[in-house]
């Protein structure tokens, strides 16, 4: 079982704000997505930093119906890219790992997704490349 950490993710709610800080004042290099979200990705050597909104990542976790006043999924999710995620989804699930949601096709994403809380609350990200679903 192999986890590749490629991305830090900040979910953000105000996504222009952000995009700007990253790109024009800590100047790092923009390497996916645009100003007007919802996501966007920077350089910073091992693994990229992104930035996601907010609300978006409650619709991929099923939070949507929660208040959007409350800080109910955290502003950072750790991703892991995962060979097989249907694979590592049923062998946590065997050790007794909750699951926020099961595998899920994303074609929006080009990615086959599952996310998990670490024990601490930390929003994680499973996911296996899955170019050939892709929808823009």
């Amino acid at each position: 079982m192999s986890f590749n950490l490629t991305h830090t993710r900040l979910l953000v709610r105000n996504f222009k704000a952000c995009f700007k800080f990253y790109n024009n004042i800590l100047d790092l290099p923009h390497i996916g997505g645009n100003e007007s979200g919802p996501y966007a990705e920077f350089n910073t050597g091992a693994h990229s930093l992104a930035l996601f909104d907010y609300y978006r990542m409650a619709e991929a976790i099923g939070a949507v119906h929660k208040p959007k006043d409350v800080n109910f999924q955290g502003q950072v999710a750790l991703i892991f890219e995962v060979q097989d995620v249907d694979a590592i989804y049923n062998h946590l699930k065997e050790q007794g790992i909750k699951f926020l949601t099961k595998p899920t096709d994303r074609p929006a994403w080009g990615l086959r997704t599952s996310h998990l809380r670490d024990p601490d609350g930390n929003l994680i990200e499973l996911y296996t490349n899955r170019p050939e679903i892709y929808v823009p």
